[in-house]
């Protein structure tokens, strides 16, 4: 097993990400007023985000999971994406924001936009904690950002290498 060492100082602290989940949900709330929203989180990565973030949402919401699989326990994106969780909940004539941890090569977003999109939600957006360009090999549109970041390998706050790190509650960059 590789003992990866984490910097001791992180590059989102727990208090910057928290007060940025709040302005996420206050966003969220105003923008779907009135509507029937389904967040859809990605697991495993957007388990911790998810959480925080529907509390922050002053809306009546369901909440659900979906899982695909795209980078295994490798520290880069097999480029093939695999849907290995379906919601349970029927999404028929619903807003469906997908929440995701980090939106980075955008192969994996853009298949869920175009999945859920071809089915009967009424409309699909996203959500991600961290939007990290610097590896966009396809082009996706991302609703709400939490963090624009464009370094490292992130891990923390639900973020993994190989399952490992997802607990840690701030996000620091792994070398």
């Amino acid at each position: 097993m590789v003992n990866l060492q984490l910097p001791s100082t992180p590059v989102l602290s727990t208090e910057q990400i928290h007060r940025r989940v709040r302005e996420l949900g206050q966003q969220i709330g105003q923008q779907y007023r009135g509507r029937r929203l389904v967040l859809l989180g990605v697991l495993n990565g957007a388990f911790i985000f998810t959480a925080d973030l529907c509390r922050a949402i002053d809306l009546d919401l369901e909440i659900d999971f979906v899982r695909v699989v795209s980078y295994g326990k490798a520290s880069v994106s097999s480029g093939s994406i695999c849907l290995i969780r379906e919601p349970d909940i029927d999404l028929t004539g619903k807003d469906v924001l997908l929440v995701e941890d980090i939106v980075d090569t955008g192969t994996t977003m853009a298949w869920l936009q175009q999945h859920f999109s071809a089915g009967r939600a009424a409309d699909v957006r996203t959500c991600t904690l961290i939007d990290k360009k610097e590896r966009r090999t396809t082009a996706v549109d991302v609703d709400f950002v939490g963090f624009d970041l464009d370094r490292g390998f992130l891990v923390g706050y639900g973020l993994d290498y190989a399952e490992r790190y997802r607990n840690l509650s701030a996000i620091y960059s792994l070398d």
